[in-house]
Formats: structure tokens, C-alpha cells, sequence
């Protein structure tokens, strides 16, 4: 299941279970795979980007993710 899905500078997309490990079918371009992370996704699935000019995550709605 989904937990954590992250949105990289260069547009690829991480994302993450509840175990901390990847899950490669969600990977990938965003423009490619947001789509069916948007749709497979929990309501308790964390969203959020990576910014070339902050070192933190910064949350996002799902919504505007």
C-alpha cells in the first residue's frame, strides 16, 4: 500500500510503502505515473516534493500534488 509519494526537481516520482521500501510500479515520470498513484492512493498516503533551493520535503495536498 502506498504511504509516501515524493515528487523530485526533475519530475520523477518516489514512492513508498509502510515499510519504507520503494514501490517500483508507482515510479517513475511524473506525467507518467501520476495517474495511477492518484487513484491508488489511501487517504492517509503522504504527498510531497523535493525543491532545488530547500533540503527538507515540503507536504502537499493530495489534491495539488
Amino acid at each position: 500500500m502506498i504511504k509516501t509519494v515524493i515528487r523530485c526537481p526533475n519530475n520523477t516520482v518516489m514512492v513508498f510503502d509502510e515499510k519504507g521500501e520503494q514501490i517500483p510500479e508507482y515510479q517513475g515520470q511524473y506525467d507518467e505515473v501520476k495517474e495511477s498513484i492518484l487513484k491508488d492512493a489511501p487517504p492517509t498516503a503522504v504527498f510531497g516534493y523535493l525543491s532545488d533551493f530547500e533540503p527538507e520535503l515540503r507536504e502537499a495536498l493530495k489534491e495539488e500534488w
